[in-house]
Order: structure tokens, then sequence, then C-alpha cells
């Protein structure tokens, strides 16, 4: 599973010229779902994204501190199947994202991870599928990319997640996500 993670001030998504989620302060995350992943993907990303450390702390000055948990923020997921798209030549191809028929309920269940592993009002979605508009205030501009470890076979991810924790931390338990 693939997740590019932007930090925003505000984010909304329009179907047919209808705003159907919108956020303010807090994190819009595009996510991928490769034909090979699991629920411990999922789990792996809810729980990264939900403690990255990518706000700063305004009582201690120290940049890249807290959390969007930490601090109260929203969560915006929009699902993206051409995160793992390559090009052939100058065409995409697909080929490794998750058919939608099997995409679709894993993605509402990453959804629901994310909402009982935070709260179910601040974490808000796109429509799976469907053509949308996807704008963004970006803050910073932050962004980072989050892959999930399965694929690359590796116990601790590329991501530098060794497992510890920094005073003040609030991580979400794996039970949760």
């Amino acid at each position: 599973m693939r997740a590019v993670v932007q930090r925003v001030l505000s984010a909304s998504v329009e179907v047919e010229g209808r705003v159907v989620s919108a956020i303010g302060p807090g994190l819009l995350v595009l996510v991928g779902v490769h034909e090979a992943d699991t629920d411990s993907d999922a789990d792996y990303i809810c729980r990264k994204v939900l403690n990255m450390r990518l706000f700063p702390n305004e009582n201690t000055g120290k940049a890249w501190d807290q959390s969007v948990m930490q601090r109260n923020f929203e969560v915006l997921l929009v699902s993206q199947f051409t995160l793992y798209g390559i090009l052939k030549g100058n065409k995409p191809d697909f080929h490794v994202a998750m058919p939608p028929a099997k995409a679709k309920p894993f993605y509402a269940s990453l959804v629901e991870k994310f909402q009982r592993s935070y709260s179910a009002d601040s974490v808000k979605d796109g429509v799976f599928g469907a053509m949308m508009k996807v704008s963004l205030v970006n803050d910073g501009p932050v962004t980072m990319q989050v892959d999930s470890p399965s694929l690359q076979g590796a116990a601790q991810s590329s991501n530098g997640d060794d497992g510890l924790l920094r005073d003040g931390e609030a991580r979400v338990p794996k039970e949760t996500c």
C-alpha cells in the first residue's frame, strides 16, 4: 500500500460539481492499493499516518513534533489507484493496482480503521471510483510518501519505523489499526 501524505490548511473533494468532503487543518492522504495488499498493510499505513510527526509544537516551538491526533486536526483519505501506475512507453499501466471489485471493500475497511483508530468525525474520504476534483491548500509545503513494508519483504519499513516512541507521542495501538 502506498500513501502520499500532504500537510494541509484545508482540503476538499468535489464529485459532479458537489463538495462531498472537506477538512480544515490536517492531512490529505492519497491512497494507492497494490494487488497484493493485506490487512496488515492497511494496519501499518493507518498507524504510520496517524503517528507521523508533521506538525510543530506550538507550546515548545519544536518543528516536526506532533501528530495529526495530538493536534486534533482532520484527515481526508482519497483513493488513488494511479499511485501504482507505471509507464510503458508513454502510456500508463495500472496492472499492479488492486482491481476495483476487490479494492473498493478493502479501501472502505481502511477508512473504517482510520475512523476507529482516531475519530469518526475527524476522518473523511472521497468517493471510491469517481472522477474527483481534489483541492488543497498545502501547508509548508509538506509532502511525504509512505509504503507498507509487505512488498519489500522486510520486518522494518524503509520509512525508518524502528518502533521507538518519543516523549509525548501517542501511538495508535496495533490492535486498533
